[in-house]
């Protein structure tokens, strides 16, 4: 973390009135941003960066503090022992994905089944795909039809015109028609209209969820799913 501080800073930026996004500058490792909620009852932290350095503390620290750090996937745990020591605050990690954390300490907090409620109304959904606990976060007062933090558990095309959901980004590997069929009735009944990813300029608002229904629908022609 020293050593980080030497050459790295933390980027904080506003997405909206109670969404911020922290970016460690200039890109490191995979240039994933974390994003910091702020709500009445709280604030979360959704996935993490590497870099905690005392202005990141510090502006945190002004709005409240964490209450809950949550994780979609284990690509994203970095350094969140670390945050979740600073903030004394548990770090939410779906059950499935017990065997990634290589420091299981105390302040993680391993849950089951498909979803996991918090405060303000805030879920954590179990969508499986890319991890088998891959996760997204629903947060329904974000937006006016309710907004989705979906890490790359859903990944946001450069177009903004399609989600994908694979085994594998980087080399293009679908999932398999039954984890794809998985995927689908977990999320299924979810309502939305706004979608943050994982990286920088992914960001679909107002009609997120006709990408998503579309993006789906795709998917279930590939695999002969129609009308399942």
């Amino acid at each position: 973390m020293d050593r980080l501080k030497e050459k790295y800073t933390v980027n904080i930026t506003s997405l909206n009135e109670s969404l911020y996004c922290l970016k460690v500058q200039p890109d490191f490792a995979l240039a994933n941003r974390a994003l910091l909620v702020n709500t009445p009852e709280g604030n979360l932290l959704w996935d993490c960066i590497s870099l905690l350095d005392e202005q990141t503390a510090g502006f945190i620290n002004a709005m409240g503090g964490l209450k809950a750090i949550v994780i979609s996937h284990p690509h994203y745990y970095t350094s969140m022992n670390e945050w979740a020591r600073e903030f004394g605050c548990p770090i939410y990690i779906h059950s499935e994905d017990r065997r990634w954390p290589v420091y299981p300490t105390g302040n993680i907090r391993f849950w089951e089944g498909h979803e996991f409620s918090l405060w303000d109304g805030i879920r954590i959904v179990h969508t499986g795909g890319h991890f088998p606990g891959s996760c997204i976060l629903h947060v329904p007062g974000m937006s006016e039809g309710g907004s989705v933090l979906c890490g790359d558990s859903l990944y946001v095309s450069r177009s903004r015109k399609h989600l994908a959901v694979m085994y594998s980004y980087p080399n293009q590997i679908l999932l398999g028609r039954d984890e794809f069929h998985v995927f689908f009735e977990r999320t299924a009944d979810l309502e939305f209209d706004t979608v943050y990813g994982a990286f920088d300029n992914q960001e679909i608002k107002g009609n997120a969820m006709q990408i998503f229904r579309n993006s789906m629908l795709n998917y279930q022609r590939c695999y002969g799913l129609e009308g399942n």
